[in-house]
């Protein structure tokens, strides 16, 4: 290969190597507005919280879903690869493009890993499917076997909904999104669990205010309940992204904390304690009960046995 050849192989390598560093691949790897997904708190360790999150969702998804099917990105044939090694720059370029492609396989996959844009929360974005009943459906299981799999994720809260973070836009937002629960003829009881990060233009008795009118509105029957309620309207704001959902038993499963939602019911366990406390007073009153009886047999039977001594010294003394 001559001097000019390698010079002008060098040129265009150099070329496409400055051409692609300040490009960025377009897609999101952020929350933004149009989302579903599931805001996963954590104590400190976003990457096990990650790699928790992925396994404890795959898990149950599959069981309601089924396994996942994968959308396999077609490439070049193998005899344009092999032509393709023996010029530089074609083997960037394909590399490159196979890592676009790949990059765009991932962002079909049915869970992926998006920044929430606040420390110690993840966003897992979902395709074709449910948040809200995949979220419920595993707290549920939680709850019934109280078997922990989860050791830094805290609470797994779904997004069905997500709009601009700014009063008006939220509220326009949800006169639509609410009325599958609460518009006539539909009612129910609720509560709305607000919560604020890194956003700083909500006021947070405001907006509860704003959401609470918006409801009655919606259907007088609608009552606030804060100790019991059969719904709750979970809104979510981080930065200029506001998330929705209305979830079902928040109250009986902890705030859908997945680390208290595994722990024995206080009340019940109250409950049980006393019970245990009264079969042992039951228990013991009933040992007692059993020892008096005895004593009262010992002590029937020994007066029997002096009267049967009593009247043979009787007839003894008769006798003679």
């Amino acid at each position: 290969m001559s001097a000019a050849q390698n010079e002008s192989r060098k040129r265009s390598k150099k070329r496409f190597v400055s051409g692609q560093q300040g490009k960025r691949w377009k897609g999101s790897r952020e929350l933004e507005v149009g989302m579903q997904g599931i805001l996963i708190t954590c104590n400190m360790n976003e990457r096990k919280c990650t790699a928790e999150a992925f396994n404890l969702l795959n898990e149950y998804a599959d069981k309601l879903y089924g396994p996942e099917k994968l959308q396999n990105n077609k490439g070049s044939s193998s005899s344009e690869e092999e032509e393709a090694e023996e010029e530089d720059v074609d083997v960037a370029l394909k590399k490159e493009v196979a890592q676009l492609q790949s990059s765009a396989g991932k962002r079909e996959r049915r869970f992926q890993a998006l920044e929430s844009g606040a420390n110690n929360v993840i966003f897992i974005r979902t395709h074709n499917l449910e948040p809200d009943k995949l979220v419920h459906h595993i707290l549920s299981d939680l709850h019934s076997t109280k078997k922990k799999k989860s050791r830094v994720i805290l609470r797994m809260l779904p997004v069905t909904g997500t709009c601009k973070a700014f009063q008006e836009d939220m509220l326009k937002y949800l006169t639509i999104f609410l009325e599958p629960w609460f518009k006539t003829p539909h009612s129910a009881t609720y509560q709305i669990a607000f919560k604020a990060r890194n956003s700083s233009h909500n006021k947070r008795e405001e907006i509860i205010k704003s959401i609470a009118g918006l409801v009655g509105k919606l259907n007088p029957k609608n009552k606030v309940d804060l100790t019991n309620p059969e719904l709750t309207i979970i809104v979510e704001v981080i930065k200029a992204v506001c998330c929705v959902s209305v979830a079902r038993d928040y109250t009986l499963y902890r705030k859908y904390n997945v680390q208290e939602v595994v722990k024995e019911d206080a009340a019940k366990t109250k409950t049980d304690a006393n019970a245990a406390e009264q079969r042992d007073e039951h228990n013991g009153g009933e040992v007692e009960k059993d020892k008096e009886e005895e004593a009262a047999q010992d002590e029937e039977k020994t007066g029997a046995q002096n009267e049967e001594q009593q009247e043979v010294h009787k007839d003894e003394g008769g006798g003679e």
